[in-house]
């Protein structure tokens, strides 16, 4: 019942400014979520689905013009909304206070990415048996903590996103690859939160990748990264290498995930 009520919400479009994508509204227990969902083409070839999921500030541009490139490399990807309501916050206080509403309530969480998952496999276009998803900073935090739970996912990608999570991995339930791109010079990310990951990973036998960028920093590959750093005096900063080399290497790991 539970699905079919989801499904009732999946494609309500309306007008949207990105040249490549709609936006879509759909439900989770009753709140209204807005993603926004990119595809280059209209036919009827069935192509892998992508979700991905928003930094701390919420759904905004910069998720979606991810989602606008993965559509370029011949996906159909959804930019999903896991605040609700499309909330975005405009100042660090109010986004840690969104972003730690969710960990907070793990069922809920769970159940926004289900609902979001649901969405993108109901496209038409979409391939439900090839499923992946990206994250970034907050997201990506969000999607291994996915993995973590064992959800349906053919792989998930972390782009400076947390590497500790309320969720922890049980041997045998980790169903997806893994892929970490994490900034060397973070300091949000601590060496022996690698460790424990690492440890973690292995513990239960995960397939994963964690690749250093020793340089980069906290958000390096939002090109708006720098500017807000100094605007809030946080440790943000963009770096072009460090953004172009982890873009390139995840069309490397979808394409060889989904045999494209």
């Amino acid at each position: 019942m539970r699905a079919a009520f989801l499904l009732m919400f999946v494609f309500i479009f309306v007008s949207c400014a990105h040249k490549k994508g709609s936006v879509v509204h759909y439900q989770s227990n009753k709140t209204d979520m807005v993603g926004y969902i990119a595809n280059v083409d209209s036919g009827k070839t069935k192509k892998p689905g992508i979700l991905v999921v928003h930094e701390w500030w919420g759904h905004n541009d910069y998720a979606r013009k991810r989602a606008d490139m993965l559509a370029q490399e011949g996906y159909v990807a959804m930019a999903i909304d896991m605040y609700g309501n499309g909330k975005q916050a405009d100042h660090p206080k109010k986004a840690n206070e969104f972003s730690s509403a969710v960990f907070q309530n793990l069922p809920e969480a769970r159940a926004r990415f289900e609902a979001a998952l649901n969405t993108l496999k109901s496209h038409p276009q979409v391939d439900k048996e090839k499923i992946g998803a990206i994250g970034y900073c907050f997201g990506g935090g969000v999607v291994l903590s996915m993995a973590r739970a064992g959800l349906p996912l053919d792989g998930v990608v972390s782009f400076h996103g947390s590497l500790q999570s309320p969720i922890k991995a049980k041997k045998g339930q980790v169903k997806a690859d893994i892929l970490v791109f994490n900034g060397g010079s973070d300091p949000m990310v601590k060496p022996s939160h690698i460790q424990d990951f690492k440890k973690e990973m292995e513990s239960v036998g995960a397939t994963y990748d964690l690749i250093n960028f020793p340089d980069a920093v906290h958000a390096f590959t939002n090109p708006d990264a720098t500017k807000l750093g100094k605007k809030f005096n946080l440790p943000l900063a963009y770096d072009k290498k460090a953004d172009e080399e982890s873009w390139s290497k995840t069309q490397d790991f979808f394409k060889e995930l989904f045999n494209q």
